[in-house]
This record gives C-alpha cells, sequence and structure tokens, in this order.
C-alpha cells in the first residue's frame, strides 16, 4: 500500500487526506494545533460559541465533491442553509446597501446615493460573470505544475480575456463613480487578503460568485465544515496526530520520504504540506535543498493582508445586525496605504462582524449574541520568527480593541462594552504563532501583483521530488472553497503517479 504523510490538518490537508484514503493510500495526517481545521477554529467563551476564520462559505459544490469523491453525501456530515440577504453594507454616509440575487433590489438601493451606477450595474454584473467562468474553465479546476501548463495556447487567450494587469479598482470605474459602490465591490479583495487599488480585475468575479450562487450559513457554526471532514477522514482510516509539530521535511537524494515531528518520524512515499508554503520552505528544509526558494525567494514574496480579532458575547441582541455586516470608514483607499505602505494598523479600519446567532439560537444565549469582529492588519515584520516586537503587543493589543468597540458604538450598536459578557481578541502575532502562517498572512501571499496572483507557488516543490504542497499560499489561491479544492486536485494528481 503506497502512503502519504500530510503535514497540517486544514481543509486544504483534509480535502487531500480523504481524497487519497478512498483510493486506498495509507495516509498520516499531522497538525500542530490540539484541534483540525488550522485558521478556522471553535471557540467557546462560557455559553457563546465563535468560529475563528473563514466565515463566508460560498461555492458549496467544492466541499460536496470532497464527499462524492469517496462515495459520501455531504448532507449526511454537514447541513448548510442560504442567507437571504447575502450581507448588510453600512457606510460612513449612513447609506446601506443589503447584498441580494435580485439586480433590481441592488439597483433600487445603489440609486439612491449614485443613480448612475445603479444603472451600469447590470452591465458591471455582465462583466462579472463572465470573468467568473473563465476563471471556472481555466483556472480553478486545474494545476499549473510547469510551463507545459502554464503555455497552452487555450489559458494563454483566457489570460488575456480577464484583464491580468488591470487592477480591480480601475475594472469598477469603468461601471461606478460613488465611493460606496466602489468601495462596496472593491472590497472583494481583500477576500484574498489584497487591496482593489493593486490586485488585478479577476477578483470582481466575487460579485457574480455571490449573487448567483449565494452564500451560506452552517448550522452549529462553520466550524462543523471541519467536523464534518474529520469525520469522514477517520472512517476512511486516515491516521491523525494532534499537537504535533513537524521539525524536518526528510530529504534523500532530492526526494521528500517522510517527515520528523514531535510524535515522531513518519516514513512516506509522498508528503503533502497544508501548512503555508513560505513557513514550511523556511522552516522544515534546509536551504541547500530547495535552490529555487531560496530564503531570498521567500523574502521576496509580498504578505497578504493579516487580521485583528476580537470576539465579543454581550447580554443585548441588535436588530441591525444580520449574519454578515461590513461597516466602511469615509476614507477606503487610506486603509490600504497604511496596510501595505505604511504598514501600521488602522486608525479608522472597515470592520466586518459575523453575528451566525442571527440564524442559528443554539450559539448563544437567550437575547444575547455572539459577535465575531474583524478589521483587516498589515502582515508581521520580516524575520520576527516566533518573536514579535511590532504594533500588536499584548497591551496595545486590548487598546486597540477597545478602540474597534468604540467605533462600533459610534455605528449605531449602542451600549457594546457594557454589554460584553465574554471578551477574547486573536492579533497577527496570535496568527503567526498557531498556525505557522508565514509573517500572520492570512491568504499566505497578497495579489497585488499579476505574478503573485497568476503564478503563486507551485503546488509541487520544484527542487524535491515527492513534495507537494496544498491550501491558500499555492495554486489556485485563498479562501475557504478554494483551499478545498486545492486538496482534490492535488489528490487527483497524486493518485496518477502512486498507482
Amino acid at each position: 500500500m503506497k502512503s502519504a504523510v500530510i503535514i497540517g490538518g486544514g481543509i486544504g490537508g483534509l480535502s487531500c487526506a480523504i481524497r487519497l484514503a478512498g483510493a486506498g493510500v495509507r495516509v498520516t495526517l499531522l497538525e500542530q494545533q490540539a484541534t483540525l481545521g488550522g485558521k478556522l477554529q471553535r471557540v467557546q467563551l462560557g455559553s457563546y460559541q465563535f468560529d475563528r476564520g473563514p466565515s463566508t462559505i460560498t461555492m458549496l459544490e467544492s466541499f460536496a465533491k470532497i464527499f462524492k469523491s469517496v462515495g459520501r453525501h455531504i448532507d449526511d456530515y454537514i447541513h448548510f442553509y442560504p442567507l437571504t440577504p447575502l450581507a448588510r453594507n453600512v457606510f460612513a454616509d449612513g447609506h446601506t446597501v443589503d447584498l441580494t440575487t435580485s439586480i433590481e433590489a441592488m439597483q433600487q438601493q445603489i440609486a439612491a446615493f449614485a443613480p448612475q451606477d445603479a444603472a451600469n450595474y447590470p452591465q458591471f454584473m455582465a462583466e462579472a460573470r463572465k470573468l467568473y467562468a473563465i476563471s471556472k474553465k481555466a483556472f480553478l479546476h486545474q494545476l499549473m505544475l510547469g510551463w507545459h501548463d502554464k503555455l497552452k495556447p487555450s489559458l494563454a487567450v483566457s489570460f488575456l480575456q480577464i484583464h491580468p494587469f488591470t487592477t480591480l479598482q480601475k475594472l469598477l470605474l469603468r461601471y461606478f463613480k460613488h465611493p460606496n459602490t466602489l468601495a462596496l465591490f472593491g472590497r472583494y479583495a481583500t477576500y484574498v487578503g489584497s487591496s482593489p487599488y493593486e490586485a488585478p480585475a479577476i477578483f470582481a468575479m466575487m460579485a457574480s460568485l455571490e449573487a448567483e450562487e449565494g452564500i451560506y450559513g452552517v448550522y452549529g457554526g462553520t466550524y462543523e465544515i471541519v467536523c464534518g471532514l474529520e469525520k469522514l477522514a477517520i472512517e476512511l482510516g486516515v491516521e491523525i496526530h494532534k499537537s504535533c509539530r513537524v521539525q524536518r521535511i526528510i530529504i534523500e537524494h532530492k526526494c521528500a520520504t517522510g517527515v520528523e515531528s514531535s510524535a515522531g518520524t513518519f516514513q512516506a512515499d509522498v508528503v503533502v504540506a497544508n501548512a503555508d508554503a513560505l513557513t514550511v520552505y523556511a522552516t522544515m528544509i534546509e536551504e541547500r535543498h530547495r535552490p529555487a526558494m531560496s530564503d531570498k525567494k521567500i523574502a521576496s514574496y509580498e504578505p497578504s493582508l493579516s487580521g485583528y480579532v476580537v470576539l465579543a458575547g454581550v447580554n443585548k441582541v441588535y436588530p441591525q445586525l444580520l449574519h454578515h455586516n461590513v461597516y466602511f470608514p469615509p476614507n477606503y483607499e487610506q486603509e490600504f496605504k497604511q496596510l501595505f505602505k505604511e504598514k501600521t494598523p488602522l486608525t479608522e479600519p472597515t470592520i466586518y462582524i459575523c453575528y451566525n446567532g442571527h440564524d442559528d439560537r443554539e450559539v448563544a444565549p437567550q437575547d444575547s449574541s455572539n459577535l465575531f469582529i474583524l478589521v483587516n492588519a498589515p502582515s508581521l515584520p520580516e524575520s520576527t520568527g516566533f518573536q514579535y516586537n511590532g504594533p500588536f503587543t499584548e497591551s496595545f493589543s486590548e487598546q486597540y480593541g477597545e478602540h474597534v468597540l468604540q467605533m462600533l458604538e459610534k455605528r449605531g450598536l449602542n451600549d457594546l462594552r457594557s454589554s460584553l459578557q465574554v471578551q477574547a481578541t486573536f492579533t497577527p502575532v496570535d496568527l503567526h504563532q498557531q498556525t505557522g502562517a508565514h509573517r500572520g498572512a492570512i491568504y499566505g501571499i497578497s495579489s497585488n501583483r499579476a505574478q503573485q496572483t497568476f503564478f503563486r507557488p507551485g503546488n509541487r516543490a520544484q527542487d524535491i521530488d515527492n513534495l507537494w504542497f496544498v491550501g491558500g499560499t499555492t495554486h489556485p489561491g485563498g479562501g475557504t472553497p478554494i483551499v478545498a479544492l486545492s486538496g482534490q486536485l492535488v489528490a487527483e494528481r497524486l493518485l496518477l503517479n502512486l498507482h
């Protein structure tokens, strides 16, 4: 029987493990945290339950495919429900847009502050739909392992059709002029940890994906996706070791043959890393084994943005909150100057609130709310290791959390601080230390450059045979459904090699 070791039990690693195990491969999965899920974790604070990590769930087919690949049905493991409206967007001038699948309803809301933008909305959606169709056909469902893949004539044609050197902001300006509309759709760049003023126009496709395929919640919280995948993996015989830190990938004659970990040495025919690819190269492989991914090369990648989180359990219900809520600042562009140029915590950040208690009353006490509050944050300075001397110290983190809650009170969440029952904060430092995210970046590398968007670190190591990568740092990119796809794509290619 062929064998595989998977480093990291995030959704990409679980997806890959399930597909391999279902085909008869002996799979061992090693996770450094006490629970699986990678950046997606469940946090219980008293009687309040929170999901820490990805919360906007789209592309259900990418999750269903994992179960279909081994002859199971996703509904037996995970229970999704559609959101209507999809999300609430609140702007600094007081206007609100509830994202919906209805073009007419969207036009009506946008017309309240920008009639011409509203008139152009259907044309923008047609453009977004085209970009999404091209992306699905040419990029999302196939690996890019070498120049023979990247230089296919069909791919070259698709590449030119997606405006690779036009920024998202410039594309939006073809249709919209009002700052509210530009922020509403520019925010899609942040779904991959990037800036709308620098990221390519391809991310306009998210408007089509969300409006036409929907956004979903999960009964019991988003972490139930991890629970369902873990249950299936165990049923298929995947050997799972938690609280197990990998120290070194064993390289013999330019070939990965296993790993050394805190739980012992594991030999395997193939090693798949679901951890951040840059962290794996920098900390688990000696530089002499990886000339194509030298320390200098690793440092050349721009990290994605990170995040600062407040988990707030309050003995109050805010009727103005939906499941997903975004509060935009007066100057959206300034946010990205601070994040990527000045690399400082935001003074007036966009504030995202996930309140899944809006739809699932089991996650908080009666007449109370579990609020996951997220603001973007800069990635950590270079060469931090696991020590940190930047702005997000423990004392600063407490002050910054207070600042974020004060801002929300000013935006209408009255008495938020005085209603707190439980509270916890998570910083870029926590993300780096707990998940191994390179420089605390949520999405690995940014998509602020076309090169980093379309030619990410490879799923297959250049210098080391039998070493593969899945997850947000590598192709096809970041986002919960996308990393699920990456696990399937790599597993399917490995099965061709292992049998």
